[in-house]
């Protein structure tokens, strides 16, 4: 007698297991938008005295260069305007031209027109608009061409207006 295999049946797939249904996602509410004055609130800082903005925000060495970076500014272009605004101190005529901005090991010094800007000592790390320099210590303020920056951002400002309105 010949024997019989069992006959075999083949292996069924096992049912995959369904994942859960994503849950629906929820669009989000329609807010109305901020009244203008409360989508640019004002920063603790805007408006403080220039003084007093030094002694809050810098350090150091900082306090000096900060302090030295006002006076060229100043001498430059006497009729200058300078104020704490965007937490910094922003230079201004016919628009914002220059701006300081301390860090923890250095402090920036930036032209909103730096891509602009001649720049003959190659101090700037610049953008596509703005261009900044960075000083790591007080020896590092060259006040001749920091001078020369401030004049051509001037005349830029002067001859195109204020690069803040588009």
């Amino acid at each position: 007698m010949a024997s019989r295999k069992a006959k075999t049946s083949p292996k069924k797939a096992s049912p995959k297991k369904a994942l859960p249904a994503k849950a629906p996602q929820k669009k989000p509410t329609p807010q109305a938008a901020p009244a203008e004055s409360e989508r640019y609130k004002a920063s603790p800082l805007r408006g403080m005295p220039l003084e007093d903005w030094i002694a809050k925000k810098t350090i150091g060495w900082q306090r000096d260069v900060v302090r030295r970076v006002v006076d060229v500014v100043k001498r430059t272009v006497p009729d200058t305007t300078v104020s704490i605004k965007w937490a910094q101190p922003v230079f201004e005529l016919n628009g914002p031209f220059a701006f300081i901005r301390p860090a923890k090991a250095h402090l920036s010094v930036g032209f909103w027109r730096g891509a602009e800007l001649t720049d003959p000592k190659g101090l700037l790390e610049r953008g596509n608009k703005m261009g900044h320099f960075k000083l790591r210590g007080p020896s590092e303020l060259n006040e001749k061409a920091l001078a020369g920056l401030v004049k051509e951002a001037v005349r830029l400002n002067r001859e195109k207006g204020s690069p803040t309105i588009r």
